[in-house]
């Protein structure tokens, strides 16, 4: 099930916008085949006369978050209510460069090249936040921000393979009705299952995830793959499963590191975690190959 497929149902209108190449990385096809009904990349921001054009093309990978940021909120003002639209910015990929006009202003730090770009996004955000908020649909809309991945860092908890995953989900309501940080377990997955709670969702759909709103802290879990390997996240801990045996278990929030393998210290917790991580496991191949991962309706 995907977000704008599942909301449809509702007569969410759904738009997908990514400002490079309208075949990379292939999202515009796959936006179709998970329901979004249009799909705004660097074509349509070029044949757009109010934004510069290809001129705003960063040379590397898409045009600039900034433009394409003030650009989507200039076509989500098209779009008629209630509406879905998500975005996929560019520019805080390597090789980090920004545009002239602010290398002044964001100047090269010493520790990593990555910070002065990652300036340059955080400010076009605020940058798109300040004309989204004068529109009349923000009042009424559930913001989510989040990553992909994490990138350099200077810091050693992430850099072991646990890092690679420590990204932020922020939900942000213009009511004020979500406020608060939460040092619980998330994962971008749980992101269906969340939207879908706070809005009150009343029908069936699939998801490996959580409604971060509804699921206490201890509950909370996550699961990755990754160099042949199953990473399963919960509570305090994290095992490591190779697809037949049990390879480690980490108290990951002390040890970001995962420096001191464990296995064998907590047999009670090894044997609940290994029991839930082989469901998940066993469900999704199931869905994959026997099953759809949609619910008919």
């Amino acid at each position: 099930s995907g977000l704008a497929e599942e909301l449809d149902h509702k007569v969410y209108y759904s738009a997908y916008l990514h400002g490079a190449d309208n075949q990379s990385m292939g999202f515009q096809s796959y936006s179709r085949a998970i329901g979004y009904k249009d799909y705004f990349g660097m074509d349509e921001f070029d044949a757009d006369p109010r934004f510069g054009g290809h001129s705003i093309f960063d040379g590397v990978w898409a045009i600039w978050d900034e433009e394409f940021l003030q650009f989507m909120c200039a076509k989500i003002n098209t779009f008629k209510e209630p509406f879905v639209s998500t975005v996929f910015t560019a520019t805080s990929h390597h090789p980090f460069n920004i545009p002239d006009r602010y290398k002044d202003i964001y100047p090269e730090e010493p520790n990593l090249d990555m910070y002065r770009c990652i300036r340059y996004s955080d400010n076009a955000l605020r940058l798109f936040f300040e004309k989204a908020s004068k529109e009349p649909w923000f009042n009424n809309t559930l913001f989510v921000l989040t990553a992909d991945h994490t990138n350099q860092s200077e810091h050693p908890a992430y850099q072991a393979e646990y890092g690679k995953f420590r990204i932020p989900i922020i939900f942000y309501d213009p009511s004020g009705d979500i406020a608060g940080h939460r040092d619980a377990i998330a994962q971008q997955s749980d992101i269906l299952p969340t939207i879908m709670g706070y809005l009150g969702y009343d029908k069936p759909f699939i998801s490996f995830g959580q409604n971060l709103f509804a699921t206490p802290d201890e509950d909370t879990w996550a699961a990755n793959y990754q160099n042949g390997m199953y990473m399963y996240y919960k509570g305090d801990w994290m095992i490591k499963f190779d697809g037949e045996q049990q390879t480690g278990l980490y108290a990951f929030r002390k040890d970001a590191a995962l420096k001191e393998n464990l296995k064998g210290t907590r047999p009670d917790v090894e044997e609940e975690m290994i029991k839930e991580l082989k469901a998940l496991i066993q469900q999704y191949l199931e869905h994959m190959t026997t099953k759809e991962l949609v619910v008919n309706q």
